[in-house]
């Protein structure tokens, strides 16, 4: 049974943070939608459907993080000077997010 709690909250956390994923993976090498698919199944075992990933991709694209540009006969994604500074600032608050969750256990309600 715990397992399956485990498993779970690891699916929701993935699901959850899943702009962030694509932000850190996207900062490494330009990524098309069908890349990031194959990336989260690959990496993290959880089949993400393309409307959740295209929908997202086309989020992060409004907000200014990302910018679509044309390789050859499909589109992909590259981080923007805003999503550089944005990568920064999550990478800095990696820390705290690891305390709080080490910290979540103490909590009683």
């Amino acid at each position: 049974m715990t397992n399956k709690i485990a498993e779970k909250l690891r699916r929701k956390v993935i699901k959850n943070f899943m702009d962030i994923l694509i932000l850190t993976e996207i900062k490494n090498n330009p990524l098309s939608g069908y890349d990031v698919i194959g990336l989260v199944h690959k990496r993290y075992d959880i089949v993400v459907s393309s409307g959740t990933i295209y929908s997202l991709l086309y989020s992060l694209e409004r907000e200014g993080v990302i910018k679509g540009v044309q390789n050859q006969r499909k589109r992909v994604y590259e981080l923007t000077e805003k999503g550089e500074r944005d990568i920064e600032v999550i990478t800095k608050a990696n820390g705290q997010v690891q305390s709080f969750l080490r910290n979540m256990s103490s909590l009683r309600g």
